[in-house]
């Protein structure tokens, strides 16, 4: 009797046992099957490193991938160039984060249907770029590196980011064989991956901050020799402006008033207004996260006066600095990036992006007077002819990066309409001039995308 007793206890025991392993699968099959559908190794999802399911569009839904059986790629070379850096290669050397991150999404998984884009449906990915406003930055930028971007400030929809150099993932070159150095930095994708020493458009985040923390500063004048000395350093003019007011040191993009003011608020201060005005930042959006930026509150007055100008060791990179820039366009509050608008799976919706704004980082008062200052600086200087149709406000800048190279050419600015909100960023390595280089190029990428918001 007690045998049977207890066999019945270890029988009881046992199924006990089975009964909360078969709970604890079903609990981690509900909670974790997604996960397991479309892991990296999927064979339904992922060809090696690559995503190997569904198709992506444009805005205007145009075909720029068909990422089965071993990918398709856009008719036109130009458009392939243009988006390799989104859409990656078939090789994995350039990878497609965004596109990767909605993989549950586009093989559209669902615990009763497994995943079902294989068949009937196939995932379609509508991106926000505009295919033909990413052909016109490919073609502005030429042999130029870098990259220009492009995007709405209300709803954070990127419209357009071109990396160079770039290269047809249907015709790859013999990178390795390549002598010339037109590869360079091929597979890094600047607009995420990259920083840059921002030069004179960092002038815009001291003017910031000299406007909210020096109360007089809109009634100072300044005076520019050419230089101005720091205990026995100099910080240069390539002119002497003479006697400026504050709007006009900005116009002038005067080093030595800079310098001045960069003292006066001290590193400590400039630190604390960067990392609050976000340039330092990580931006992450679908997946991405981008590369930090980097400003150091020097205790040598020379550095610190270097820093406020946009040299030292500032670093900024592209996303996230535009992302300022929409601060600046938008009341003071900036609006999250994003890449990815919907995804489809035949009739059902598994994706829609929302839009996020960030707290408020500058007052009305300063959001004013920095867009009357940006504007002044196109309509005095830069030359509204340039952008037609549209109302721009903008800084440039020469970033020295020293050696024999040529300095770094910049720009970044946003349209004051309210039919165009959009911001932009332009950055070209190697270049010269900020507005002799960059002005012609956001021209014609402006234009592409003014007509993308018409059409």
């Amino acid at each position: 009797m007690n045998r049977i007793a207890g066999r019945g206890v270890i029988t009881l025991l046992l199924a006990l046992v089975l009964v909360a392993g078969f709970s604890f699968f079903i609990a981690e099959f509900v909670t974790q099957a997604d996960d397991w559908a479309v892991f990296s190794g999927s064979p339904h999802v992922y060809n090696g490193d690559n995503i190997n399911c569904g198709v992506v569009v444009d805005r205007d839904h145009i075909l720029l991938a068909d990422m089965q059986d071993g990918r398709e790629y856009s008719a036109s070379e130009a458009l392939r160039k243009a988006t390799v850096h989104w859409l990656g290669d078939r090789y994995g050397n350039i990878s497609a984060p965004a596109i990767s991150h909605y993989a549950q999404q586009i093989a559209g998984f669902d615990l009763v249907g497994g995943v079902y884009s294989y068949g009937d449906a196939s995932g379609v990915v509508e991106l926000t770029l505009s295919g033909t406003a990413q052909q016109a930055a490919l073609e502005a930028m030429g042999s130029y590196k870098g990259t220009v971007a492009v995007y709405n400030y209300k709803t954070g929809q990127i419209l357009c980011a071109v990396t160079t150099p770039a290269y047809d993932p249907d015709n790859v070159p013999d990178i390795d064989k390549d002598t010339t150095g037109a590869f360079e930095g091929l597979y890094v994708n600047r607009f995420i991956q990259s920083t840059y020493i921002p030069g004179s458009i960092f002038k815009i985040v001291t003017l910031a901050a000299a406007l909210e923390t020096i109360g007089d500063i809109q009634q100072r004048s300044f005076t520019c020799a050419g230089s101005y000395e720091i205990q026995g350093e100099k910080v240069t003019c390539e002119v002497a402006h003479g006697q400026q007011s504050l709007k006009g040191a900005f116009s002038n993009s005067c080093n030595c008033a800079f310098a001045q003011i960069a003292i006066e608020l001290g590193g400590k201060t400039l630190m604390e207004y960067a990392e609050k005005f976000g340039v330092t930042d990580r931006i992450t959006f679908d997946g991405i996260t981008t590369a930090a930026g980097n400003f150091e509150a020097a205790d040598a007055a020379i550095n610190v006066a270097w820093s406020g100008v946009g040299q030292h060791k500032n670093q900024i990179n592209p996303c996230a600095f535009l992302t300022f820039m929409s601060a600046v366009a938008g009341g003071g509050q900036s609006t999250k990036p994003y890449l990815v608008e919907r995804i489809t799976v035949g009739s059902a919706e598994t994706y829609q992006a929302e839009v996020h704004t960030g707290e408020k980082i500058l007052s009305d008062a300063t959001v004013q007077v920095l867009q009357e200052y940006l504007r002044n600086n196109v309509a005095t200087h830069y030359g509204d002819g340039n952008f037609p149709g549209l109302t721009v406000c903008a800084k440039t800048g020469t970033a020295e990066v020293g050696g024999a190279q040529k300095p770094n050419a910049m720009l970044s600015g946003f349209c004051a309409d309210e039919k165009y909100p959009l911001a932009f960023i332009v950055c070209v390595e190697d270049a010269g001039y900020g507005s002799a280089v960059c002005i012609p190029i956001a021209s014609k990428v402006l234009a592409a995308c003014k007509e993308a918001l018409d059409n």
